[in-house]
């Protein structure tokens, strides 16, 4: 089901399930983020709404609805 911009999410594993499951983990961002991974300590940047640090795997997730700011981001877990 499709919550809008309302939907509310407990952890990263479920912001990435969610955008997963609406199509939109390949999907470019309307403006890169730089993150600075919880994992590995090192920054990337961000392009799709479901992307992996490049140094750690770390997968994080963001809905369309959210992608204006970095801290709307979540990490769901190494290579998840």
């Amino acid at each position: 089901m499709h919550d809008g911009c309302s939907g509310q999410f407990e952890n990263g594993r479920q912001v990435a399930d969610k955008v997963r499951m609406m199509g939109f983990d390949v999907q470019p961002m309307p403006m890169p983020m730089e993150i600075h991974c919880k994992n590995c300590e090192k920054t990337f940047t961000m392009q799709t709404f479901l992307a992996s640090c490049p140094h750690c795997e770390m997968v994080y997730a963001v809905t369309p609805c959210h992608a204006f700011d970095p801290a709307n981001v979540m990490a769901a877990g190494v290579r998840y």
